[in-house]
């Protein structure tokens, strides 16, 4: 758990990380999709907010799959839960070349996208007398990486002929499963199945199996049942969803990111706020200067459109969002001063603000929220 203070110093601007909250979604989503196995995405360090916490929190919840992008994450996993039997850390994406002999070494779990990385995956685990696992890759749409549906067959049966691998899985990645309504994840989704009924009357058969990421996973419920046999899961696990889609999974926000008051000030009518005096006070109002600004995270979007809470009332974004600072009517705050509490995002007695919200007012999603707050934003978990 990072310290709260450096020395004496408190940091401004924090986000509290609920642990007991990502737990519960973690066990609302198994419990969802059971008996499915679920794989939690934890990559870019755990979307910024550190993978350590998460991954201990995770296992000790039951969790024994997790996902990462690329080695160094598998790495830092592999470190982090050392010392526990019966955990898989697999990267979802791609492997280089002169990567793959330490995954292997390691025991990660490595994707094959095309017949040259297996091959290398295979020298590298012969050397090593070591087998090492691995999932097919398929792209049946994502058009991002991967075998293409085409080729499929015929590459799982020469990958399968080369020695020391367990082929263990078969997987792929919906582009569009944010959209119910879209057909394009349906067709996806019958042509994965098709290529896995074709490979297993060749004998190839395969015991994971898996497209579902969070949004198919809410929008999309044939994903996750048989002949499937996994979930991958991250934005769902911090309470959040694609604006667009459906929210099937009753999970709850698991971030609250807070700052200070920096001051309060009583300004005249006419006072125009912010870099290009985006905003003009039409009458006097009480002022406040928050500090936190969009090197923390809050997006220019909220200029003139979003809220903070300060003193338990929802408090209006006034004026462009700067670097640093943010400045708020509090015009209906009695009493507030330098030094007070600000949530910019989390819960507020009955109310709240999350991710979703900013993201909605942005025009993107929660991971770019989530994965956008600063360096200076200190992570504390709270167990």
């Amino acid at each position: 758990m990072e310290r709260e203070s450096c020395g004496e110093l408190k940091r401004r601007v924090v986000v509290e990380i609920d642990m007991k909250a990502l737990v519960r979604n973690y066990q609302r989503i198994a419990e969802h999709v059971k008996p499915l196995d679920v794989l939690c995405v934890l990559k870019a360090n755990a979307y910024g907010l550190g993978v350590g916490a998460y991954a201990e929190a995770l296992a000790d919840a039951g969790c024994r799959r997790f996902g990462v992008a690329e080695p160094y994450e598998a790495l830092e996993l592999k470190r982090v839960l050392a010392g526990r039997d019966g955990i898989d850390v697999q990267i979802l994406s791609s492997v280089l070349p002169d990567e793959i002999p330490a995954m292997v070494r390691e025991g990660v779990i490595l994707p094959v996208t095309d017949i040259a990385e297996a091959k290398l995956i295979s020298a590298a685990a012969v050397k090593a007398r070591k087998t090492a696992r691995v999932h097919f890759k398929l792209d049946t749409g994502m058009g991002r990486l991967g075998i293409l549906a085409r080729d499929a067959l015929a590459t799982m049966r020469e990958v399968r002929a080369l020695p020391n691998l367990d082929c263990e899985g078969i997987f792929s990645h919906c582009p569009m499963a944010y959209a119910p309504k879209d057909p394009f994840t349906s067709r996806q989704i019958r042509l994965f199945k098709s290529i896995a009924v074709a490979a297993g009357k060749e004998g190839m058969r395969f015991s994971r199996v898996h497209i579902a990421a969070s949004d198919a996973i809410n929008n999309f419920p044939e994903a996750a049942r048989a002949p499937f046999t996994m979930v991958r899961t991250g934005i769902n696990l911090h309470g959040s969803f694609d604006p667009n889609g459906r929210r099937a999974l009753k999970v709850e926000p698991v971030l609250t990111l807070k700052t200070r008051v920096a001051q309060v000030r009583e300004l005249p009518a006419g006072t125009t706020l912010g870099y290009g005096r985006t905003w003009c006070l039409a009458e006097p109002a009480k002022v406040a200067t928050i500090s936190a600004g969009y090197a923390d995270g809050l997006p220019l979007a909220l200029t003139n459109r979003g809220f903070v809470f300060i003193g338990g009332r929802r408090c209006p974004i006034v004026g462009r969002i700067s670097m640093d600072y943010t400045t708020v009517d509090v015009s209906a705050v009695p009493d507030v001063k330098p030094g007070d509490e600000v949530i910019c995002f989390g819960r507020c007695g009955k109310d709240s603000i999350t991710p979703d919200d900013w993201a909605a007012l942005k025009g993107t999603h929660a991971y770019d929220i989530i994965c956008s707050l600063g360096t200076r934003v200190q992570r504390i978990v709270r167990r």
